[in-house]
């Protein structure tokens, strides 16, 4: 092959080809500076960058809880968590720092006492042997919207996973 002939396209083997697109979360783990990390959600891909960063890859319609938290020497500057559904391609979705390209926000809380509640009920849910990621977007929602108007939210119950799996069923 002399320097005039076009190089053969590449072609990339099957096993490499990314058939979905993925929802990116970057983690990051500097102890008592910087924490940023998965409460629950099922990663299909994980990517370690270094010993205090990864990428963790969710396919679109996963759920997952994306809590961050970093302090400077006065103390704590930020305590927020997110509940976000990860979309389809082409579907709108809203931004968030560390999430590529976004996705559905559920759930968003700031300062450590909501975020606390927050994580109780996700306790609660999994007191049911619910995984967190299968439970009711509509649950989520209802955290949100309770949290930010001071009231005190309903519990997750197991009638109300039961009705969410079947209408689940039976909407494609």
């Amino acid at each position: 092959m002399n320097d005039n002939e076009p190089s053969p396209p590449r072609v990339v083997p099957p096993s490499h080809r990314r058939t979905i697109a993925l929802t990116h979360v970057e983690l990051t783990w500097i102890e008592k500076k910087i924490e940023h990390w998965l409460r629950f959600g099922r990663r299909v891909e994980e990517k370690i960058l270094d010993r205090r960063r990864s990428i963790s890859s969710f396919k679109p319609g996963s759920i997952f809880a994306f809590v961050r938290w970093a302090s400077n020497d006065y103390g704590t500057i930020i305590s927020r968590m997110d509940i976000v559904r990860a979309v389809e391609p082409g579907a709108r979705f809203q931004t968030l720092p560390f999430v590529r390209p976004g996705g559905e926000i559920l759930l968003r809380v700031d300062s450590w006492p909501k975020v606390e509640r927050v994580l109780q009920a996700i306790d609660a849910v999994e007191a049911f042997d619910v995984d967190p990621a299968d439970a009711a977007p509509e649950y989520w929602r209802h955290l949100h919207n309770r949290l930010a108007a001071g009231h005190e939210p309903r519990a997750y119950t197991r009638e109300q996973h039961a009705a969410w799996l079947k209408r689940r069923s039976v909407t494609p």
